[in-house]
């Protein structure tokens, strides 16, 4: 595999963080560069910080394999092989592992003896496609998008046809599963606003792509559907988090300067800055001890930088 050639900066402000308006200073820090911790993966994806264990881990999708960064060693080592061509993860409010499975088609949970449970493959009886990206809510509700990216060809997954529409769903903690948005051409990345009121949606077939903000009714529903970002003609939007100001860190590229990396915007949807990579980022998640080190898995690789904001806390 080619390793994409990547040297980080020698000078402080970092040129990688660039500032595209004034309101984006107060989240830079001057001294902070962006490092690479790993690399060599095929499509790094879904990062999830454990802060228990202060490490990483991240899916490689066509790789169908998941990793682990140790904060204490540097080290990087697999994590579960095969993973069922692993998507996005995140954690439940009691701490464990959520993973959305394109082999499988499910969304699972590692338990605390590490045995991997389904919690969710069928809707109405009909399987899910290729379920992509995952949020819990403080209700401990769980809402995932389900495209058909892991389906469409035998590389992220296995082909098969389509039994459901690429809908968004809410699975509570009875188990019980409900469609919360649909219509949406191939959901993907999602999350919520930090008083949980506003849910952001990545539609990435739309022409341009955008991201949808709904407002969420009573934890439960979804109304008011509307355009936050368009992306314009060449942005991709993939995976993103929400930091405690309500900015959002999107993965984002398309194999050009000034596309390549994350883009930040405010809650309004006006863009701020911009963190370039020398590849297309898939998505982000905030971690370390204070919540204020963005893990971005880009492609092949994994990168981080220390900002001055926090993620908002999951549990």
């Amino acid at each position: 595999m080619n390793i994409i050639e990547w040297h980080p900066s020698s000078r402080v402000p970092d040129p990688a963080v660039v500032v595209l308006d004034e309101s984006f200073n107060r989240c830079r820090l001057p001294l902070a560069k962006v490092e690479r911790l790993a690399t060599g993966f095929r499509w790094a994806e879904g990062p999830v910080w454990l802060g228990d264990s202060r490490s990483l881990v991240w899916s490689d999708v066509p790789g169908n394999r998941m990793y682990r960064w140790d904060k204490e060693t540097g080290q990087t080592s697999a994590f579960r092989s095969p993973s069922g061509y692993a998507n996005g993860n995140t954690r439940d409010r009691r701490g464990r592992l959520l993973t959305c499975e394109h082999g499988g088609r499910r969304v699972s949970r590692t338990e605390y003896d590490g045995r991997v449970v389904t919690l969710m493959d069928r809707f109405e009886g009909k399987r899910l496609n290729s379920p992509n990206d995952i949020v819990c809510k403080s209700d401990s509700s769980i809402w995932f998008t389900d495209p058909s990216f892991g389906i469409l060809g035998n590389y992220e997954g296995a082909k098969a046809e389509p039994e459901l529409p690429t809908n968004v769903y809410r699975l509570d903690t009875s188990g019980k599963a409900t469609v919360v948005a649909e219509g949406i051409n191939q959901p993907n990345g999602l999350a919520f606003s930090p008083d949980e009121r506003i849910l952001y949606i990545v539609e990435s077939r739309s022409v341009p792509r955008k991201i949808l903000a709904y407002d969420v009714v009573e934890g439960r529903t979804l109304a008011n559907r509307r355009v936050l970002i368009d992306a314009g003609p060449k942005g991709t939007p993939d995976g993103f988090r929400v930091d405690v100001d309500g900015n959002l860190w999107c993965g984002w590229g398309m194999g050009e300067a000034g596309l390549d990396g994350v883009h930040v915007f405010n809650p309004a949807g006006k863009l701020i800055g911009r963190i370039d990579l020398p590849e297309r980022c898939a998505n982000v998640c905030f971690g370390g001890v204070h919540r204020n080190r963005l893990f971005m898995a880009a492609t092949t690789s994994i990168y981080a930088l220390y900002v001055n904001t926090q993620g908002v806390a999951y549990f």
